[in-house]
């Protein structure tokens, strides 16, 4: 099923505004969904949209609830957000940072007791989009083993990176500590396809590339191994200390994944003279781009790339392509 933006737009908002949003923050939340969606990335788009309502309706997440500033410096603020709305606290936290960064160079803002955010990459987009260096991560409940463990007591905290480009699209990373996310694999599997790898255990301590066999056995793999199994840890280190919020371990004893800390930075590369950013970038995406491919008919890409080519095809074609059964529950809901 394919659906068009304003149509998905349209839906998004009426049924947050029935939750209580006013006007300004529903319009703002929707288009987050949708442009999650437009850049090919319904796991965190469309398909997260009903857990978020699910949340909402259950009270998990307070609608009403605005961020207070409790700390503050000229380049620094700890925002104490009330378990509100994860993904419309983050896009007001990274235009923040970015603020402070006109000033400063560099401005950081440190979400404590905030939800889920959806697409961590969508902050580090932002931050890209409007010339800033956006770097921003975010802890998570306890979903991944420890390298070397059975059991979960550490997050796939994902860690993203925007570096803006005049001349092309931005570099975007996001990263999950995890091989794949755990709104991949749900992706992957509504779609009725494996992991182009394997992205974690079955139940047997197998390792597998079937999603549904992961999510089962609960036991993702991390990225690198122990490699990104140390990054996660730190991440959440960082992130509880800055915040003064909780850790992945506190989250774990919560019902659900609620009370997130987060960290979002912003540097202004004006304030830091460090000469032609678009020449710098682009020559050295450029050089990436020209590798001799593992498949002749598929050109090297760097990351970010991808996304920008699906959003253009979306907006060229007007629709977005949406899995009919999350639809038709995102429908239910007006």
């Amino acid at each position: 099923m394919r659906i068009e933006y304003e149509r998905m737009v349209e839906v998004f908002e009426k049924i947050l505004a029935s939750r209580g949003l006013d006007a300004d923050d529903a319009s703002l939340s929707a288009r987050i969904f949708a442009d999650n969606s437009l850049c090919g990335v319904i796991s965190h788009g469309a398909n997260r949209f009903p857990r978020v309502i699910d949340y909402i309706d259950k009270g998990d997440i307070d609608v009403t609830a605005k961020p207070e500033t409790v700390f503050a410096t000229s380049l620094f603020e700890r925002w104490d957000c009330k378990r509100g709305l994860g993904f419309l606290n983050a896009a007001k936290a990274i235009a923040r940072a970015s603020e402070m960064s006109d000033e400063s160079g560099i401005g950081i803002v440190a979400l404590k007791d905030n939800n889920h955010w959806m697409r961590g990459g969508t902050y580090a987009q932002l931050a890209a989009e409007r010339g800033y260096i956006g770097i921003c991560w975010s802890n998570t409940t306890p979903n991944m083993p420890a390298w070397g463990a059975k059991d979960s007591r550490i997050g796939n905290n994902p860690l993203c990176i925007g570096i803006p480009r005049k001349s092309g699209a931005p570099f975007i990373l996001d990263l999950a500590m995890s091989q794949y996310s755990y709104g991949k694999l749900e992706s992957t599997r509504l779609a009725g396809k494996k992991l182009p790898y394997p992205g974690g255990f079955d139940e047997e301590g197998r390792l597998t590339d079937d999603p549904a066999s992961i999510e089962k056995s609960k036991r993702v793999l991390p990225f690198g191994y122990w490699k990104g199994s140390g990054l996660s840890i730190a991440l959440d280190l960082l992130a509880t200390l800055l915040t003064s919020g909780n850790s992945v371990m506190d989250i774990g004893g919560f019902d659900n994944e609620v009370g997130l800390s987060q960290v979002l930075i912003a540097i202004n590369p004006e304030r830091f003279s460090i000469g032609d950013l678009d020449y710098v970038v682009s020559r050295n995406l450029e050089y990436i781009k020209d590798s001799d491919p593992v498949d002749a008919e598929r050109r090297v890409s760097y990351p970010g790339e991808g996304l920008y080519r699906t959003k253009r095809a979306n907006q060229e074609s007007g629709t977005i392509e949406v899995v009919d059964e999350v639809w038709n529950r995102i429908l239910s809901y007006l």
